[in-house]
């Protein structure tokens, strides 16, 4: 028997750090409305939620980063800590298929949660953030569905962020909670409140109630 029977993949990663994880996948907008200003300031944005990030070594431990960008669907980076997350400059293409980008992460989280599993390691209720300044291109009724299945078992928290031009009418029928509109391109703003939410929750016993400070530095409330 190799090395390779006896060690599961992804296996030592968790060997290297067992703490509990905190997984949060982005679901990002990078159709070609968010052109110019927003992709610019959505990059910025980024770079600041890894730096924030990176200040806690606690959260460094226990907070996983995935991103999946819609404008065709595409897997920017599987969930890994902050120390391995280094987030290429987005750039704008295409319509948007949100609801197939939704699909999409649903599974990777299903799978990662499988591996958690698989290798003893606990984890936090996930994190879903949803950013876009537009409608589905696709079809999202499936993904509606799954969003809701997923919030009523407590297997996820979903979180949608209308940018000037999203349709909040979609996002309310997709999203449990009552969607955000993001305040202008606030972007940094936004992610240095969601960097410091996960250090909240990363701090806290796995299943118990993080209060969340208020949005209202970045949302339009």
């Amino acid at each position: 028997m190799t090395e390779f029977d006896q060690i599961p993949f992804g296996a030592s990663e968790f060997a290297d750090n067992p703490e509990p994880r905190c997984p949060c996948l982005l679901l990002l907008d990078t159709s070609y409305s968010m052109q110019g200003a927003p992709i610019s300031e959505l990059n910025r944005g980024l770079l600041g939620f890894k730096d924030e990030l990176a200040t806690d070594s606690l959260a460094m431990k226990r907070v996983e980063v995935a991103v999946v960008t819609f404008g065709p669907v595409n897997v920017l980076a599987e969930f890994q800590t902050p120390d391995m997350f280094h987030p290429a400059p987005l750039a704008t293409s295409g319509d948007t298929p949100m609801g197939a980008a939704i699909e999409q992460g649903l599974e990777m989280l299903r799978r990662r949660k499988d591996e958690y599993r698989a290798n003893g390691i606990s984890y936090y209720r996930p994190w879903i953030f949803l950013i876009t300044d537009g409608a589905p291109t696709d079809n999202w009724s499936r993904a509606a569905q799954l969003v809701k299945e997923g919030e009523n078992a407590k297997a996820f928290s979903f979180f949608a962020v209308g940018v000037q031009g999203a349709s909040m009418d979609v996002l309310a029928q997709i999203s449990t909670r009552t969607p955000l509109k993001l305040d202008g391109l606030k972007f940094r703003e936004l992610f240095a409140w969601l960097s410091s939410s996960l250090s909240g929750v990363s701090r806290s016993q796995v299943g118990q109630a993080v209060p969340l400070s208020s949005p209202a530095g970045w949302a339009e409330v």
